[in-house]
């Protein structure tokens, strides 16, 4: 007899999500596992300095919080748990999970997976002279002159079955790669085998998809118009099939929706192409199909996938020195004098002036208007931020802003007290091989190794993606609109690269845009990657494009110095891009 669909929920898209949303999956209507991702690259860096403040901790505390409301009712339900919120530290997590269930009086099985933590192995290969290459940019590790805080590696859904195989109510992990939060339970329920590639894929696909939470509900959407009731959305299930197919969904009666173009969205996030590569298995998402399969589902059928990888990516994180920023208000008329003024002034109290740094970003952001009607019409604002390895230079910043508080500028103050700057972290991505990276298990007091999929004997050889040819679209007049008119978009980071997808809403438009957007329209569309290079990519199913722009973050998040750090908001920048549009696509009844 065919199983049922498995229904997996997830509860947190990052550290910082709605600590309410492991209730409402709950009490709003069936689910078998309850996921959470809490690991975004940027939280490694807050996972280690907490690790540094006390070594029992290193691990994302809102999923305990969450945990303590529901861990009851999911072990009366019978509801598997399957976190990542582990982080740094997974064992001390477990073992906070067990307390927590000591004191409602519960009995709790709790497994930890570990062996993502080869941080001794990654030094060890440094210092035998292993040149620890960027994974996009091949730079050699030693060029940031800082030593490895931590490493830790994406490991695959092997041991999450295991654990699940063994009994565990709730499992705990640190680094895994995020769809295995989904294939993980999956791969346990359908028994799958390491070979089972085109199941594992549509798994990987549908955790791809929920892994975010919100997003695959009408969250961060590009047409939110549209959508009746946008706000709190309810948070994703997919409901895997034997076959690894999916119906994306969510509670009924919870805000947001679940449509094909939803999905869509968060398809396209934070991907590289049409192969995206995991432990267990590479997925083909140009050969997904989305299909409306009733009100707020979407199935994701028909997603091919490869053997995985013979590599396994790491992320190495360094603290390669410290940031601070300074923010002046600038009121009234001549606002870029003012501007010019409050820099040299700054400069000036600077020991060694803007050369003290190693990075400086200055931003003027105009939200002044001419003949003001309120105080608030009447500012801009004046952002310096900087980074070095100098501490004590990048300290001082702010006091130097302080000093020039009644000799600068007419009507100078600060938007708030200036802070001596903190550290912050880099994340390096680099490859070891899969085969040394065993995963470990531990049950019971049991510590087992759980070895990733096997090597496939063979490659498996599938058709490669389709770049389309396209057509220059409708002919006759144009009308210079934004490009958000015609299309949707999602955007990211993966470390020190911005990606951006989009996607057309029907396919004559889907036709044009493949005639249209080539590497050199993406450049013009795209000022700020000038000098970068660009990875384009198309998803013909989905009637998507999108683009990998290396580099375009610096060395990440946590040490860029850009407004947007994390480039999320660069589809809507693309959107907003004024460009010559075919009238007949824009005017259809």
């Amino acid at each position: 007899m065919t199983a049922a669909p498995l229904r997996v929920a997830n509860c947190s898209g990052f550290y910082g999500d709605r600590l309410a949303a492991a209730r409402e999956l709950l009490d709003g209507g069936p689910i078998d596992v309850l996921t959470g991702d809490w690991l975004a690259e940027l939280t490694i860096g807050v996972l280690l300095k907490a690790r540094r403040r006390d070594p029992e901790t290193g691990y994302a505390r809102t999923f305990l919080t969450q945990l303590d409301d529901v861990l009851g009712d999911c072990l009366d339900r019978g509801i598997r748990i399957v976190s990542n919120a582990g982080g740094l530290a997974p064992a001390a997590c477990a073992r906070e999970v067990e307390r927590i269930a000591a004191r409602h009086g519960r009995s709790v099985r709790v497994a930890v997976v570990a062996g993502d933590d080869v941080t001794r192995a990654v030094t060890d290969r440094l210092a035998a002279g292993w040149p620890g290459e960027h994974l996009d940019t091949g730079v050699p590790f030693g060029s940031l002159g800082s030593e490895v805080a931590v490493a830790s590696a994406y490991l695959g859904s092997c041991g999450i079955a295991a654990a699940l195989r063994d009994g565990a109510d709730v499992v705990v992990t640190g680094r895994v790669s995020d769809a295995a939060l989904v294939a993980g339970p999956a791969r346990w329920y359908f028994g799958w085998a390491d070979d089972d590639w085109d199941a594992l894929a549509g798994a990987v696909a549908a955790g791809h998809v929920i892994e975010c939470g919100a997003q695959a509900t009408g969250g961060n959407f590009s047409f939110v118009a549209e959508i009746a009731d946008p706000v709190r959305p309810g948070f994703p299930i997919a409901e895997i099939a034997a076959d690894g197919s999916a119906v994306i969904t969510k509670h009924p009666g919870s805000a947001g929706a679940v449509t094909v173009e939803t999905v869509t969205a968060q398809l396209l996030y934070e991907i590289d192409g049409p192969r995206y590569l995991t432990p267990d298995v590479v997925a083909r998402f140009d050969t997904a199909t989305l299909t409306a399969a009733g009100p707020d589902r979407v199935l994701v059928s028909g997603v091919r996938g490869e053997p995985p990888p013979p590599s396994v990516k790491v992320g190495l994180v360094t603290e390669p020195g410290h940031r601070a920023s300074v923010t002046f208000v600038l009121t009234g008329d001549d606002v870029p004098a003012k501007a010019v003024f409050a820099e040299r002034s700054l400069w000036a109290a600077v020991p060694g002036g803007r050369k003290a740094f190693d990075d400086v970003a200055v931003r003027l952001l105009r939200a002044d208007r001419p003949d003001p009607g309120s105080p608030d019409e009447a500012v801009a604002l004046l952002t310096v931020s900087v980074a070095g390895r100098d501490r004590a230079a990048v300290a001082g910043l702010g006091r130097a802003a302080v000093e020039t508080g009644l000799s600068g500028y007419p009507g100078l103050y600060l938007t708030a007290p200036p802070e001596s700057g903190s550290s912050y972290p880099v994340f390096w991505p680099v490859l070891l091989p899969a085969a040394e990276v065993p995963q470990l298990v531990t049950l019971d007091g049991v510590t087992r190794t759980v070895p990733g999929p096997a090597p496939a004997p063979r490659p498996r050889p599938l058709p490669e993606p389709v770049v389309p040819a396209g057509t220059r679209g409708p002919a006759g007049d144009t009308e210079r609109v934004p490009l958000g008119r015609l299309l949707g978009a999602r955007s990211g980071d993966k470390g020190g690269n911005a990606t951006l997808g989009i996607w057309a809403r029907d396919d004559a438009t889907y036709d044009w845009l493949a005639g249209w957007l080539t590497e050199s329209r993406w450049r013009a569309l795209l000022p700020q990657a000038a000098a970068l290079e660009l990875r384009p990519w198309w998803l013909p199913g989905l009637r998507a494009a999108g683009v990998t722009v290396v580099g375009l973050l610096g060395h990440g998040v946590a040490a860029n110095l850009d407004l947007d750090s994390q480039a999320k908001g660069l589809g809507e920048f693309l959107r907003a891009r004024r460009v010559d549009l075919p009238a007949a696509l824009l005017h259809r009844s």
